[in-house]
């Protein structure tokens, strides 16, 4: 397989899954730095995860984000056969 095909479809991969942090967070009434806070990680590595400029979560992360939150992790990550965000 040739680097540049990998390389598309690792992209178009990593936008099946949409995240929906920010969204919860406003539902919530919930700040960045009070999240960052309470879940116990830098308001940067947050700021990355609400924006979708990760690749992966620890489940440890995201268990502690929907504790806070009181959500599911459903409610925050959301997937897409198209890698298209849909509103």
């Amino acid at each position: 397989m040739a680097p540049n095909s990998r390389k598309r479809r690792m992209r178009r991969c990593d936008n099946m899954i949409i995240l929906r942090l920010d969204r919860m967070m406003a539902d919530r009434k919930v700040s960045l730095n009070e999240l960052a806070e309470k879940v116990g990680i830098s308001n940067v590595n947050l700021s990355n995860i609400k924006t979708g400029k990760i690749s992966a979560i620890r489940f440890s992360t995201l268990n502690a984000i929907c504790s806070v939150l009181k959500c599911q992790p459903g409610d925050i990550l959301e997937y897409t056969d198209d890698g298209i965000e849909n509103n």
